[in-house]
């Protein structure tokens, strides 16, 4: 066949990327029996890889964007979904793009909420600005989390206090010592790090404490201005705060009273202990399992300890745990392939890097996703979104079944020629786009129902003509189908 398409390889892209061409995947191939764990230095390694996939948009040969005027990603939040989906699609560093979809998830931030109490142009800065862009040289939730996509947990954490849309979007920024607000300490707790049942609810209350005065501010001026974190000192509780769980390494609970102007240290305190508390490392250990290996199935408890040990003992970093992953032989398994239900934006990022884009914008693909369930900078509450067999309701599967249409439709032209003169059967043809697609394994049946929809209408010829719609279909019903919802 035309198409290089190993089996691991795939795995490994589908999981730790968004899916990969035949090119990308036969530059990997041919290295033979060195191919995956070069891919995995490569995927793991992404620093070393340049990041200019910003510099492609609106450029030929590439997943176009659709501008009302100019294209403005750090204020039109449509045009920040845009973009974070042709990075998605381009970047040459897919890990950690995947993992920055991994950390928008955690510690899911709405952009709505945001906008409501400022403005939708600020609210998208304070989401998705970058730093060399932005007149304040703002650094973005988003930015934040990709920068420490695979780096420390507790430095991350620290990140995310501060981030001034989590002030927004969990009320820290009116977080003061007359009216401690919990939202922040609570979801740090229960969603971030430990988890439920391993706190009590006067835990909650002293964080509050712990992080009052952890506010914000407006910085700069002029198109400079901007909200930025600040601690108040004159907003902290400077009282000494109990907790149910040791803080310190000697087992002490209790953050001591301090000074307003050394209060800080309480929240940097807190969070060492979150991050370092005996639950957090199974459970970031389990939810990383569950993203790469297998969600369907109970996991391999062995692993789980062994990447809580490693998360341990390697001071809270996150590459080691991913990159223990990727090379262990329970994700090689080929048992574990295809157990996980594709988000969203993973089927749709994946399909256009499969079927192909030309003459596509990711504008087109911003309805089907609502629609899918999943609105890029607009998780429903901090939970995040509901994942595994939740993302398919009978509406959101009708919605991934007309966008395979849809993308289907749009290529037809591009398809034809990808499998000109590979199908002189019906059945070679099926072979072919299967291959290429890398769907779930189909069964006998679908496979011949595959071939019957080529046969249907006429002789089979093989033609261009037949090609361009009958290709087309073809693609349409094997990325609409249910195998290939599953990475």
């Amino acid at each position: 066949m035309a198409s290089v398409r190993d089996a691991d390889l795939a795995h490994l892209f589908r999981r730790a990327g968004f899916g990969a061409s035949d090119v990308e995947l036969a530059q990997f191939s041919r290295l033979g029996l060195l191919g995956f764990s070069t891919a995995v230095a490569y995927l793991l390694d992404y620093q070393a890889q340049p990041d200019n996939a910003d510099s492609y948009i609106g450029t030929v040969g590439y997943v176009g964007i659709t501008a009302q005027g100019t294209f403005q990603p750090t204020a039109s939040i449509t045009d920040a979904r845009q973009r974070l989906l042709f990075r998605f699609v381009h970047s040459q560093r897919p890990l950690q793009e995947k993992m920055t979809l991994f950390w928008h998830n955690h510690f899911a931030t709405a952009q709505s909420k945001i906008a409501a109490d400022t403005s939708t142009t600020e609210a998208t800065r304070m989401m998705v600005a970058k730093p060399a862009e932005d007149p304040g040289a703002v650094r973005g939730q988003i930015e934040l989390i990709r920068d420490n996509a695979l780096g420390n947990f507790r430095d991350l954490l620290v990140g995310i206090a501060q981030d001034p849309a989590m002030l927004y979007w969990l009320d820290g920024r009116s977080n003061v010592r007359a009216h401690p607000q919990e939202n922040f300490a609570r979801e740090l707790m229960e969603l971030f790090t430990m988890g439920v049942d391993t706190f009590a609810e006067t835990d909650v209350y002293a964080g509050a404490r712990v992080f009052s005065g952890w506010n914000l501010t407006t910085a700069g001026s002029g198109a400079a201005a901007h909200n930025a974190f600040s601690f108040i000192p004159a907003n902290h509780d400077t009282d000494a705060k109990t907790f149910t769980f040791p803080i310190y390494p000697d087992g002490t609970k209790t953050i001591p009273a301090r000074s307003a102007s050394n209060g800080m240290q309480d929240g940097l305190d807190l969070l060492s202990a979150v991050a370092g508390h005996a639950a957090t490392g199974p459970r970031l250990a389990k939810k990383l399992y569950a993203f790469f290996v297998n969600e369907v199935d109970p996991p391999d408890q062995s692993l789980i300890d062994e990447l809580a040990s490693l998360y341990y003992s390697r001071n809270f970093a996150i590459a080691p745990m991913v990159s223990r992953i990727l090379l262990s032989s329970q994700f090689r398994d080929p048992a574990n392939y295809f157990k996980r239900y594709s988000w969203p934006v993973e089927f749709v990022v994946r399909a256009l890097k499969e079927v192909g884009y030309v003459g596509f914008s990711v504008n087109d693909a911003l309805t089907p996703l609502a629609n899918m369930g999943q609105q890029l900078l607009e998780p429903p509450d901090v939970s995040g979104w509901r994942l595994g067999r939740s993302w398919f309701s009978t509406g959101a599967m009708l919605a991934r079944m007309n966008f395979a249409a849809q993308l289907a439709t749009n290529q037809k032209f591009n398809i034809r020629d990808t499998y000109h003169g590979l199908g002189p059967t019906p059945s070679a043809l099926v072979s072919e786009a299967v291959d290429r697609l890398g769907p779930a394994d189909l069964d006998d049946d679908s496979r011949q129902a595959l071939v019957d929809y080529l046969n249907a209408g006429g002789t089979w010829t093989g033609a261009d003509t037949q090609l361009v719609t009958k290709a087309a279909g073809l693609v349409h019903l094997i990325v609409g189908s249910g195998e290939y919802q599953l990475v």
